[in-house]
C-alpha cells in the first residue's frame, strides 16, 4: 500500500465504483469525485455504491451510469448481505474509490477483483482493503474526498457538488409556487430549522424571529419550511412565534429531497442549520447563510456566496456533541444581527 502516483490509461480504465453509503449530506458533498474522475476517464462507466435514502440526490447525474442502493430492511440475514455485497463488487471494475471507512464498504473493497482501490489512511482493518492510501485532508469536505484522487494525479479544482434536476421537476415546482401564491413578484427563501443535534440547531424560535425581521422589511419575500421524514414537528414551532405568518409557506405534504432542490432553485437564499440542505443548495447554485453552533466552517463551500455566521463565545466550534453552557453559540446569537447579515448577504450575491 502507497500513496504514490499510480500511471493508469484512461483509455482503458472502463468501470469505476464509488462507495458513499451516508448521510445524504455527505453523498451530496461526494458528487465532484465522480465528475473529475468522468473528466479524466471519459471512456469509463462510473457507478455509485450508497444507501437507498440518499440516491435522490445522485439521480439524473451524468456523470453516473449506474447507482447501487443498499437497502438494509431487504438484507434481512447474513447470507443475503453478503450475496449483495459480492454481486456489488464482481463488476469487473478496473478501479474503486472507497470514501468512507463503514463494515459495508470494507465487505466491497474485500471482495472486489478492482486492481486499484484507493481511499484514505485510517486503521489496518480498513487499510488492508486498499492497494493505494492518501493522508486525510483538512478543509472544505468536497477537497477532501477529492483528496483520495492523488493518486490518480487528479486535484480538486474548486469543483461544487451538483445536483441535476428534470425539466419535469422543475415544472412540477413552478406548480407548487403557483398553489401556494407565489407570483414573479416575490423572492423565496428556503427555511431548514432542523437538525438531530441540539450543538447545530440554531432555535426555532429565532428562526420565527428573523424571518419576523426580514419579512417586516421585505414584503415581498417568501419563506418556504424544510423538513425531513420525521421532523415536520419544526413547523409549528417556528409558525407559533412567527410575527409575519403571512409570509411563510409550508408544504404540505412536506418536499421530498429533490422537490426541496427544485425549491432552492427557484430561491434567492437558504437559510438554515448545518445539514444536507445547504449542501443541496450549493449544488443548485444558491447561495447559503448558515448559523454555526459546534461544526467548524469546513462544511462551507468557499465562495462569498456562501456564508456562515457564529457567535464570539471563545468555545465556538467545538465540534462537540454536549456543551456545559447550555449551547449558548446558538442560543444567544442574536436574530437581529442574523436578520442584518441576511440582507447584506442577500444584496451582495445580487448584486
Amino acid at each position: 500500500m502507497t500513496d504514490s502516483t499510480l500511471s493508469l490509461d484512461s483509455k482503458k480504465v472502463k468501470k469505476i465504483l464509488v462507495c458513499q453509503l451516508r448521510q445524504i449530506g455527505d453523498v451530496m458533498l461526494s458528487t465532484p469525485v465522480a465528475e473529475l474522475l468522468a473528466k479524466k476517464f471519459p471512456d469509463a462507466e462510473i457507478h455509485y455504491f450508497t444507501e437507498k435514502k440518499c440516491v435522490p440526490v445522485l439521480q439524473n447525474n451524468p456523470y453516473i451510469s449506474k447507482i447501487w442502493a443498499l437497502d438494509k430492511k431487504e438484507l434481512s440475514n447474513i447470507i443475503k448481505e453478503f450475496a449483495f455485497y459480492r454481486k456489488v463488487a464482481r463488476q469487473g471494475y478496473d478501479l474503486m474509490i472507497g470514501l468512507q471507512h463503514l463494515p459495508r464498504v470494507r465487505w466491497v473493497s474485500y471482495l472486489t477483483d478492482a486492481p486499484v482501490k484507493l481511499s484514505y489512511r485510517s486503521s489496518w482493518i480498513n487499510d488492508i482493503g486498499y492497494t493505494h492510501l492518501t493522508k486525510s485532508k483538512s478543509g472544505y469536505a468536497s477537497e477532501s474526498k477529492a483528496a483520495i484522487l492523488a493518486p490518480l494525479g487528479i486535484e480538486w479544482n474548486c469543483t461544487p457538488p451538483k445536483l441535476f434536476l428534470t425539466e419535469q421537476e422543475r415544472d412540477a415546482m413552478s406548480a407548487r409556487l403557483k398553489e401556494w401564491g407565489v407570483t414573479d413578484e416575490h423572492r423565496i427563501i428556503t427555511i431548514d430549522a432542523t437538525h438531530h443535534d441540539i450543538g447545530r440547531k440554531y432555535p426555532a424560535e429565532n428562526y420565527a424571529k428573523v424571518i419576523s425581521l426580514l419579512a417586516e422589511k421585505h414584503k415581498e419575500l417568501r419563506f418556504v419550511l424544510l423538513a425531513g421524514p420525521g421532523e415536520e414537528g419544526i413547523f409549528d414551532e417556528v409558525l407559533s412565534a412567527c410575527e409575519t405568518p403571512e409570509a411563510v409557506i409550508v408544504p404540505s405534504p412536506s418536499l421530498q429531497l429533490r422537490e426541496v432542490a427544485a425549491c432552492q432553485e427557484r430561491s434567492i437564499l437558504h437559510f438554515g442549520n448545518c445539514s444536507a440542505p445547504r449542501h443541496m443548495a450549493v449544488a443548485v447554485g444558491t447561495p447559503t447563510f448558515v448559523p454555526l453552533g459546534s461544526s467548524s466552517d469546513s462544511w462551507r463551500f468557499p465562495s462569498d456566496e456562501h456564508v456562515t455566521i457564529k457567535s464570539d463565545i471563545e468555545c465556538c466550534p467545538c465540534d462537540s456533541t454536549s456543551c456545559a453552557i447550555g449551547y449558548k453559540c446558538l442560543t444567544e446569537l442574536d436574530p437581529e444581527y442574523v436578520a442584518t447579515k441576511i440582507l447584506e448577504h442577500i444584496n451582495c450575491v445580487s448584486v
